[in-house]
């Protein structure tokens, strides 16, 4: 008995040894160390591992802090650290001296031009309210207000809408609404929902009011000018942005002093609203050195001329095109520049056809200047007769529609939605806001050119004007990539996506807007 307990005893004396050497540090060497440290209170020492080795658990032990601290203030790992801190510092220096040279060798960006919210977007002319609502008046107007915003209209362009009874300069009422038209509340409102619209969208949706008649003539010049002078501050404290005058060479040329009082009231604003509002002028001129004489002497923000309406073909082609646009900017700034097309009795369908109408709307929004339509150009709305035709509205329900109709409608919705892709853009993109109009090419046929803002995207538009297909011609001052992406195109052929420039074609009465990236 004494001998199996000795027996057990010594096994479990042996089962102790193997549980002591297991809680001995590991000291680096091949085989265990019975030497090391004794175990930290607890049982367990610093960077202690357990693993679980089928089922015994076998617990490795790191070095404990003494000799992690007695190991650290060697001289070796001394001179390492101080190695690695130098290293440290020193490449945290250089890549802070590189890039203040990268700042100081790089271009700089190129200033924003100093521009009005009337430079931001289209303008949406209505010269008769009665025809834009079955209302009639000015609440139809309003309740319009969310589809201008979806076009992506800075200003709506509206009236006359003040009493003015014809060759009657004494019965004159500037600060009277017709009857027929509406009501002052209801204008107040309209203008309220409009600022309310543009402050939902982060812009701003101003509305005008137009002055136009035979009331500016030698005769009556001096009673319309205090009647006028007065109405002016009255419609700007009613919330109204802006004012068009038609007569503007007549105006600003016969009676300069008049005209100095108008600009004095309009751009520089009144106590209670000194923001700045803007003159537009309408010039019947069609000449491009007229319109040039114009701007620099009457001193208007906007100027409406019918330059792109004087072509042989009764709308401006290529060359009418680009001798406009070069001249005018060569002695202007083209935040001063306007552009529209068959003046505020001819809509754009009517002018130019309906198969050319989405080629006029891309000409119109990529030129350097401010765009105005009027109402219903996005959709072909066509003239009929001498009055003006009613706004066309998508119908609730197609059940009614025959086959023509249903085609008609689908080519208005094309027209439509061709229109917004290309006004977003317009409103988004600084090289169609503020960018150089760089020519590339042009023909009797084919007209193309580059709008480029500082080294961001830049954007190529391309007119075919002809009967057959013209490919695009690269010479000229822009540098070309070999691809470029399609944003929109009036061609059917050309889908979204990546072309060859190179080998690219326009097709007849066509219009392509492409973007690229110079490298």
């Amino acid at each position: 008995l004494s001998k199996a307990a000795a027996v057990g005893n010594v096994g479990d004396e042996a089962e102790l040894d193997e549980e002591q050497q297991e809680k001995e540090p590991m000291t680096g060497a091949s085989e265990w160390a019975s030497e090391a440290s004794p175990p930290a209170a607890g049982g367990e020492t610093n960077g202690s591992v357990k693993l679980k080795m089928e089922d015994e658990e076998v617990k490795f032990t790191g070095l404990s802090k003494e000799e992690l601290l007695r190991v650290a203030g060697t001289p070796g790992w001394v001179r390492t650290r101080w190695t690695l801190l130098v290293l440290f510092w020193l490449s945290w220096l250089l890549m802070l001296v590189g890039s203040v040279l990268i700042i100081l060798k790089a271009p700089p960006c190129r200033d924003l031009p100093d521009s009005h919210w009337w430079n931001h977007g289209p303008l949406y002319r209505l010269r008769d309210v009665r025809v834009f609502s079955d209302m009639q008046d000015l609440r139809g107007v309003e309740r319009r207000m969310d589809y201008l915003k979806q076009l992506n209209v800075k200003g709506l362009l509206i009236g006359p809408i003040h009493e003015a009874p014809p060759n009657n300069a004494l019965s004159l009422r500037f600060e009277q609404i017709s009857s027929d038209l509406g009501t002052m509340n209801q204008f107040k409102s309209l203008i309220s929902t409009a600022h309310k619209k543009g402050e939902d969208t982060h812009t701003q949706t101003h509305t005008y009011h137009g002055s136009t008649g035979p009331w500016f003539s030698n005769d009556s010049i001096t009673i319309v000018a205090e009647k006028l002078k007065s109405a002016l501050v009255f419609w700007m404290d009613q919330g109204v942005e802006g004012f068009l005058f038609s007569g503007t060479d007549l105006v600003s040329n016969s009676v300069p002093s008049l005209w100095t009082d108008i600009r004095n009231i309009i751009q520089n604003g009144t106590e209670s609203r000194p923001g700045r509002r803007v003159l537009m002028g309408l010039s019947e001129f069609s000449s491009v050195d007229h319109v040039s004489s114009l701007l620099s002497s009457s001193g208007v923000d906007l100027l409406l001329s019918p330059l792109l309406s004087s072509g042989s073909g009764g709308f401006a082609g290529p060359a009418e095109v680009l001798d406009s646009v070069q001249t005018l900017c060569a002695s202007h700034s083209q935040l001063n520049l306007a552009w529209s097309l068959g003046g505020a009795e001819v809509h754009l369908a009517s002018a130019v056809g309906p198969a050319l109408v989405r080629l006029y709307q891309l000409l119109l929004l990529t030129l350097p200047g401010t765009p105005v339509f009027n109402y219903g150009d996005e959709v072909g709305l066509m003239d009929q007769g001498t009055e003006p035709p009613q706004m066309l509205w998508d119908p609730e329900t197609e059940t009614d529609l025959n086959g023509t109709l249903q085609v008609e409608w689908a080519e208005r919705r094309s027209s439509l939605s061709f229109f917004r892709s290309v006004a977003t853009l317009r409103v988004k993109e600084r090289p169609l806001l503020f960018g150089d109009f760089l020519p590339l090419s042009n023909s009797s046929s084919l007209l193309s050119y580059v709008r480029v803002w500082d080294r961001g995207a830049r954007y190529l538009v391309a007119f075919n004007w002809g009967s057959e297909e013209a490919e695009l011609v690269q010479a000229g001052r822009a540098e070309l990539p070999q691809q470029a992406e399609v944003v929109a195109s009036t061609d059917t052929s050309l889908s979204d996506g990546e072309v060859e420039l190179g080998a690219l074609r326009i097709g007849p009465q066509q219009a392509t807007l492409l973007r690229f990236n110079i490298k």
